[in-house]
């Protein structure tokens, strides 16, 4: 395999140090869903620790070498999950968080980022106008800026479902990976390719938020103005060039699915594996939707990556009503 900036001996030294309530997560063959998709399915169950994301392996790693160098603070831009993360990881190692984020961002995340003690500062506009926003204040207070794929901790923290992945028996024909600004799929992919190099590794993207994607497809970084699409934890309109560097070297594939697609596949992971997921973490049901004959009768892996969603908007999505008591 090329070279990537990850190193997996680093990334089985980071199991010692991610809080174990991140780790080995449950993993098993959903066989209710195999009908309604024409494939094997195993779902790699993210959702299963204090946050409801993956995001905790990667800032467990930052927020480790953080209070070793005697840092105080750390600054991050978030739709919500990595801020989650951050200010719980940061919470037991005496370091301060500010996070900025969307107004947009859904007010469950927001308000689990607050209850966690970070401090939230909302800003108009997207997630790369937040970004820019806490390049901004990093740099006014002289403190850590905590750039989630970018900085190697996020990809090699996130890299360590990959080795839970690869230990499993039997081996998967292939594993969906929601792309957003790529850590997750960078991590995971890296450990697939060094350790299970027959496995296909295919990254998955909304329709409207491609950016990541056609980048891998035109081998360069490729913008764009705007996204649309209901999955806000993977809705970046800038791909890093060091990110995209890494994808080209560990993903066989990138796909676009559409809206409707990923709103079938909540719904899919409700019914039938009774799992409430947000919008990202449907991606890997919406692929195969997309594409059934592609992996029929084939044992495909889904990384169900987070679990945090604003319940008007998940019920308005998934077309099921809250549930109401009376006398």
């Amino acid at each position: 395999m090329r070279r990537t900036r990850l190193d997996t001996a680093r990334i089985r030294a980071a199991r010692r140090v991610i809080d174990p309530v991140f780790l080995d997560t449950p993993l098993y063959r959903c066989d209710a869903l195999e009908p309604g998709l024409g494939c094997a399915v195993s779902i790699k169950l993210e959702t299963a620790n204090p946050i409801r994301s993956f995001k905790g392996r990667g800032t467990e790693l930052v927020t480790s070498r953080l209070a070793d160098a005697g840092a105080r603070a750390a600054v991050c831009a978030s739709a919500g999950n990595l801020g989650q993360a951050l200010a719980w990881s940061a919470r037991g190692r005496g370091l301060d968080v500010t996070v900025v984020a969307p107004r947009s961002a859904p007010a469950a995340k927001l308000d689990r980022i607050r209850a966690l003690g970070a401090g939230l500062e909302l800003v108009d506009g997207d997630f790369d106008a937040a970004r820019e926003r806490a390049a901004a204040v990093a740099r006014h207070h002289g403190i850590r800026l905590v750039e989630d794929s970018l900085d190697l901790e996020t990809c090699e923290g996130a890299a360590t479902i990959g080795l839970e992945l690869v230990s499993a028996a039997p081996a998967f024909d292939a594993v969906l990976i929601a792309l957003g600004g790529g850590a997750m799929a960078t991590g995971v992919g890296h450990v697939l390719k060094a350790s299970a190099p027959g496995v296909e590794v295919i990254c998955v993207q909304p329709l409207g938020a491609p950016a990541m994607t056609r980048s891998w497809h035109s081998r360069r970084v490729v913008t764009t103005d705007s996204t649309d699409t209901i999955a806000d934890g993977v809705a970046s309109r800038r791909p890093i060039r060091a990110v995209l560097d890494d994808l080209l070297v560990v993903a066989d594939d990138a796909v676009l699915v559409r809206e409707e697609s990923i709103r079938t596949g909540m719904r899919m992971l409700l019914d039938h594996a009774g799992l409430v997921v947000e919008p990202s973490a449907a991606l890997g049901i919406a692929a195969i939707l997309e594409d059934r004959d592609r992996f029929a009768d084939r044992h495909v892996a889904t990384i169900v990556c987070g679990g945090n969603v604003d319940m008007p908007s998940y019920h308005r999505w998934t077309g099921t009503a809250p549930t109401t008591t009376g006398r």
